[in-house]
């Protein structure tokens, strides 16, 4: 038998080894900062698209009025499921320190983005103790997606989170991962019953701050709960921790949380495209699937299988049953997958397998980043990208801070068609019709109708509309101008700014 080496024994048989080990446990970490980088540049821009628009009127509207804001984008005094706990710091921070609406959301984004880090950390250190493990699989949840470029709030393609990154549901993911944790290492020991109740409320600020990714965290949640298979003295912990949250939910006074349940078709008709091109938008997830099946050979309990199974069956009945905003616990399913992925890299038995995983899974993240390589474009200007790179860059919207330059002012309204209807209330005014659905807003059909008439109406038509309403500024093409409509300004895209006149 070989004798152990001595202290004495040269270090250069096992020194390549050993560097192998440490540029394979490095080269995830430096990614992983190097992405974390660009995302902190983004911040710095903060690109306007999407639901930006929303977020702002929210903290605008609080940081005017914290008991009573009223609807964020009509004027129109209605509750509304944007007025979060975290939507309400933002807007008391705003009202504290002056800082405009845009500031405050970027550093709630620096807030978001960083609980979304140190969860993901916190998280994957339940399942691995390998160093490279967080890193790793933080590189997974960003790029391990697939070659057509997808981009919705709540799912954490690094395109997409470069354009979510100062959202709520960003915030209530960070918080996800932090619960998950802290919930796992509950159920495997012996927490205290206020250990039970704080995680309850956790569960419940969740929810509140984000609804979608609520029924992410508690999709997770039944996985832990199911895979750690708790003893009896736990199941009542359980359920006061249910118990408390659902007496957060009930309590909360900016809107009925469970009044969200019988929301309108609407939102079936925005989230049906989550069900298409799913192949194109996330076949390089299928790498984790094939991990997952790894797992569930090992312990057909495995908490990342359970949360996947959960979360195929919730999309699966939504698409089935035409609830396509089901859609939106798609996350559920990808998230496990992903972090399986990264893991079994790490994890799986013999060192030729983990190198051949580690082959494979830094294939797909390369397809995964060049197919995200245009989110360079939000901290770099295009003229200065590689052209095949420019060409993935998807140009910001513009804003309408012209509009506040030309006059107008914090809750004045404006007529406006969808489009401007979406970022116009970021700055303080009005729309005469949400430019996003709104379940809590009794006649947004007949305000939707409104803006139609103005817009194809007669002359006739538009001053009762405009009396009806209060409407003082009108934004639309150069063609509307005539009796009642005095030109102030033009803007971007042949818009112009109109006020109304007697």
């Amino acid at each position: 038998m070989r004798p152990a080496p001595s202290d004495l024994e040269p270090v250069s048989r096992t020194a390549p080894a050993d560097g192998t080990a440490r540029a394979g446990r490095s080269l995830p970490r430096v990614a992983a900062a190097l992405v974390l980088v660009l995302l902190l540049l983004v911040i710095a821009r903060l690109p306007w698209a999407g639901d930006l628009g929303m977020h702002a009127a929210t903290v605008q509207r609080l940081r005017h009025s914290l008991l009573d804001p009223g609807n964020p984008l009509v004027d129109a005094d209605t509750p509304s499921p944007y007025y979060s706990p975290w939507t309400l710091v933002l807007g008391v921070l705003a009202r504290l320190t002056g800082l405009s609406v845009f500031v405050v959301l970027r550093i709630g984004a620096l807030v978001g983005l960083g609980l979304l880090v140190t969860g993901v950390l916190r998280y994957v250190r339940t399942l691995s103790s390998h160093r490279a493990a967080p890193a790793l699989a933080l590189l997974c949840l960003l790029l391990l997606w697939g070659p057509l470029l997808f981009a919705w709030s709540g799912f954490l393609g690094l395109n997409s989170l470069a354009l979510t990154v100062s959202y709520p549901s960003v915030f209530a993911l960070g918080l996800g991962f932090h619960f998950w944790a802290w919930l796992t290492r509950a159920v495997r020991g012996t927490a205290a019953w206020g250990t039970w109740v704080v995680l309850g409320v956790l569960w419940a600020l969740i929810l509140l701050c984000h609804q979608f990714t609520g029924v992410v965290a508690s999709l997770g949640a039944a996985a832990t709960v199911l895979a750690a298979r708790p003893a009896r003295a736990v199941l009542p912990r359980l359920g006061a921790a249910l118990a408390s949250g659902l007496l957060v939910l009930w309590l909360w006074p900016y809107y009925d949380f469970f009044a969200l349940f019988s929301a309108g078709a609407d939102l079936e008709a925005i989230h049906r495209p989550l069900y298409a091109h799913l192949a194109a938008r996330f076949g390089l997830v299928l790498l984790g699937v094939v991990a997952l099946a790894c797992r569930a050979r090992r312990d057909r309990r495995d908490p990342l299988v359970l949360f996947f199974v959960l979360g195929v069956l919730v999309f699966a009945a939504g698409g089935l049953t035409g609830h396509y905003s089901w859609g939106r616990a798609l996350p559920a399913a990808l998230i496990p997958a992903q972090l399986a992925a990264a893991l079994e890299t790490v994890s799986a038995g013999r060192r030729a397998v983990r190198a051949g995983w580690a082959c494979v899974l830094g294939a797909a993240l390369a397809v995964g980043a060049w197919t995200q390589a245009g989110t360079l474009g939000y901290v770099v200007p295009r003229d200065r990208l590689p052209a095949a790179v420019a060409a993935k860059y998807r140009t910001p919207w513009a804003g309408y801070q012209w509009i506040m330059r030309a006059g107008v002012r914090y809750g004045d309204v404006v007529m406006a068609r969808t489009f401007p209807a979406r970022q116009i209330p970021a700055y303080g005014p009005y729309t005469v019709a949400p430019g996003y659905p709104d379940v809590f807003l009794p006649d947004a059909d007949r305000r939707a109708a409104a803006v139609t008439r103005y817009f194809g109406g007669s002359a006739a038509q538009r001053r009762g509309i405009v009396r009806e309403y209060g409407v003082r500024w009108v934004v639309g093409p150069e063609s509307l101008a005539g009796p009642g409509l005095r030109k102030v300004t033009a803007g971007p895209g042949g818009q112009v700014l109109y006020r109304v006149v007697p």
